[in-house]
């Protein structure tokens, strides 16, 4: 019997969201976890907010759309919003009830940059390191560390002078520019749109763009990210916020740190042994002499080392390509590092159900 294509409306619904999600969803392991790490970030929470006024979006559930941003790949909250709206799995994962209305997208940036002030996203990290079913997972000995480009959310156009000159001879927004002859160097010029992004080119012959420099150290065993920075792209910045990462690692006993050549310098090494941590860098003797010496090449550990550390690339894969951070949404290098920090966090709540099966 064919079926009447009529819409038949009810007066009332007693459906939930968690009714339409599949009992075997891999997002169902995902929110576990994740409520448990937000369980153990409620007291920071409470002394981010007034005790009177207005209540705010949760932002248990403001970490919660976020995470989801970074795990399907939305290009911006605005979207993610409107997603939110008419999903129900997302609305399931968020906490949000059937006919509860979505926030307005401003109410939702808005409530965000207070998480972005009280540094959240490294606090979740944190706390989703810190589940006692998490911690066997991670090695407190061996550790890399690598640096990649963020693309920064603006183009080369903004970049100009800073003394003034250089705007554009056609008059609005997009006015048309001429580079050619004219030397520009970040001494010099600034973009308008992202003061902090910074011209880098990552080889000699390649392109130079405007972009910021994102940092992660990862945990040997089984690839889970456990300290991320974001800096401004120079020559030096991924040494530099190699050494400010491991201080916060180093630990009474001696630790490991797997790098590549680009962290075969003097300065490097001798900052490392002095933070008792053994640098386990891959030699750089292209028209020089290495920095690592027999002392620590002899040893089986160092190259096993070598080979592990380049699972972090699969790190920043991940988070260029799901996490959507090839190319910024954000301006500023603290906002785009708070989103950094997130997405590497998505990374790890992606990978530890499926190890936390393997292991059982």
């Amino acid at each position: 019997m064919r079926g009447a294509d009529r819409e038949t409306g009810k007066l009332f619904s007693y459906a939930s969201p968690e009714s339409f999600v599949p009992q075997d969803h891999p997002l169902r392991a995902i929110r576990t976890l994740v409520n448990a790490a937000l369980d153990r970030l409620s007291p920071t929470f409470a002394r981010m907010y007034a005790e009177e006024g207005r209540p705010s979006i949760a932002p248990e559930r403001l970490l919660r759309a976020l995470l989801l941003q970074a795990l399907f790949t939305i290009r911006s909250e605005r979207q993610l919003i409107q997603q939110i709206g008419y999903n129900t799995l997302f609305r399931w994962f968020v906490g949000l009830a059937m006919d509860v209305p979505v926030w307005d997208v401003t109410v939702f940036t808005k409530n965000r940059d207070r998480l972005l002030h009280g540094d959240v996203a490294r606090r979740f990290l944190a706390a989703i390191l810190a589940d006692p079913q998490v911690k066997p997972l991670l090695s407190s000995e061996h550790f890399s560390v690598d640096g990649t480009l963020i693309e920064a959310w603006a183009s080369m156009k903004s970049f100009r002078p800073t003394d003034g000159s250089g705007e554009p001879p056609v008059a609005g927004r997009n006015g048309e520019r001429d580079f050619h002859g004219e030397k520009r160097s970040n001494q010099t010029h600034a973009s308008t749109t992202d003061p902090d992004a910074r011209l880098y080119k990552k080889s000699p012959g390649s392109a130079a763009k405007l972009c910021h420099m994102g940092h992660v150290v990862m945990e040997n065993r089984n690839g889970m990210v456990v300290a991320t920075e974001m800096t401004p792209a120079t020559g030096t910045a991924e040494r530099d916020a190699a050494v400010a990462m491991v201080e916060q690692l180093a630990d009474a006993h001696r630790v490991t740190l797997g790098a590549d050549k680009a962290y075969d310098t003097t300065d490097f090494v001798a900052e490392m042994r002095r933070l008792g941590v053994t640098p386990h860098v891959s030699q750089n003797t292209n028209g020089r002499r290495s920095a690592i010496d027999r002392r620590i090449t002899r040893h089986p550990g160092y190259a096993a080392s070598v080979r592990v550390r380049k699972r972090i690339e699969e790190v920043f894969g991940w988070i260029k390509t799901v996490g959507g951070l090839r190319k910024t949404r954000h301006r500023g290098t603290a906002l785009v590092g708070w989103m950094f920090t997130l997405a590497a966090a998505a990374y790890n709540v992606v990978r530890i159900p499926k190890l936390l099966a393997a292991a059982v």
